[in-house]
Formats: structure tokens, C-alpha cells, sequence
């Protein structure tokens, strides 16, 4: 199988070919027929592989309930961009944002300031970039909140991390088995054994 055909694209796609100096943050939103959820990493492009059953369960367990149990003025959104600077606009998982960085119905990336939370759940093909290089540039950008999502024996283990403010790094502060419970940056308390399950 070529390589577009495993995007979904024809056989005889040209893929973009990046400008002297590498894409911009900007240019996400005008090139055309990028493979769905492309980033922009270092001013490159990247392709994300399909994804398996766990990561999409995980993602609708995460969304589903920090959108029931988080503060009225914040809300949890899927797979939007962070504008982090000119040349990197990642995109996680999920992000808990304020209402208030609404934009309207055509918006596609949010501001690093506004994100109160970031969320990778680890693929294989995206090892490195969900363990190191996304978490230090959500540090760098003053992202307080981030968590990486693991897989162990079909079930979602949480590592929870929060932004040393004088380092601009991040601080591991608790692993989370059958249930992740926080008091930042809200009250959350999520069964994570509830992967894949319907509500009763």
C-alpha cells in the first residue's frame, strides 16, 4: 500500500513540499488535503497513523467527563491545534480550555495561554513525540497542566504532571491506575476501568 493510499489519498497525491525555513503555524490552515490531524512540529509537517480502539475509547472517556465535571467556565474539546509559536501548532488529544476561547464555528487552534489542561494518550508511532518533545514544548509555552495516558493490559494509566513555573518544566505529580481523582486544576474524579463501557 503507498503511502497516500494509507492516508486515505490517492495514489497520485503530491505531498506539500515545505518552504525554505520549514511551514508556519498559519500554513495549517491553507494547505490543501493535508491528512486529517497533521501537525506542525519544528516547522515540519507530521502525519498521524490511524488509531487503534484503545486511543479512541480513552479519548471519549477523558472528553466526556472533564466536559461533565469541569467548572462552568471551562470545557473539554477533542484533537484542536496549539498556536504554541510560529513554527509548532501540536495538537493533543484532549485540552480543557475556557469557554471563553471560543472563537466561533471556524476556529481550529487555540492560544498556549489559554489551555488550562493537555492530554496525550501515547501511540506507538508517536512514542517520543507524546513522551518528550510535546511535553517540553507544552512546558515552554506555560501549559500548567499536562498528562500522558499509557496503555497496561487493555486499561488507560494516567501520569499526571504540573508546570514548575521557575524552570518552565514539568513536575511528575501522581500515576493513576483504576481511578484518577485531582483537586487541580478541578475537582476530577474519573474511573478509568470505565474504558469502553456504556453509561448505565
Amino acid at each position: 500500500m503507498s503511502a497516500a493510499r494509507e492516508y486515505g489519498l490517492d495514489d497520485d497525491y503530491e505531498w506539500p513540499r515545505p518552504p525554505v525555513g520549514g511551514w508556519t503555524a498559519d500554513d495549517l490552515d491553507r494547505l490543501p488535503n493535508l491528512p486529517p490531524h497533521t501537525e506542525l512540529i519544528d516547522g515540519s509537517l507530521v502525519f498521524v497513523s490511524p488509531q487503534t480502539r484503545f486511543h479512541s475509547r480513552v479519548l471519549r472517556l477523558l472528553e466526556n467527563e472533564l466536559w461533565a465535571q469541569a467548572p462552568e467556565h471551562l470545557e473539554a474539546i477533542r484533537e484542536m491545534t496549539i498556536k504554541l509559536d510560529k513554527r509548532n501548532r501540536p495538537e493533543p488529544d484532549v485540552l480543557v480550555v475556557p469557554v471563553g476561547a471560543d472563537t466561533g464555528p471556524r476556529q481550529t487552534w487555540f492560544k498556549s495561554e489559554d489551555v488550562v489542561l493537555a492530554i496525550e494518550v501515547v501511540s506507538e508511532e508517536s512514542e517520543e513525540r507524546d513522551r518528550e518533545v510535546k511535553p517540553r514544548k507544552y512546558a515552554e509555552a506555560g501549559i500548567r497542566h499536562f498528562w500522558r495516558v499509557e496503555e497496561n493490559d487493555g486499561l488507560p494509566v494516567v501520569y499526571v504532571f504540573e508546570l514548575e513555573p521557575a524552570t518552565k518544566s514539568y513536575v511528575p505529580s501522581g500515576i493513576f491506575h483504576d481511578r484518577l481523582k485531582l483537586t487541580v486544576p478541578f475537582d476530577i474524579d474519573i474511573d478509568l476501568t470505565a474504558v469502553g463501557k456504556r453509561r448505565a
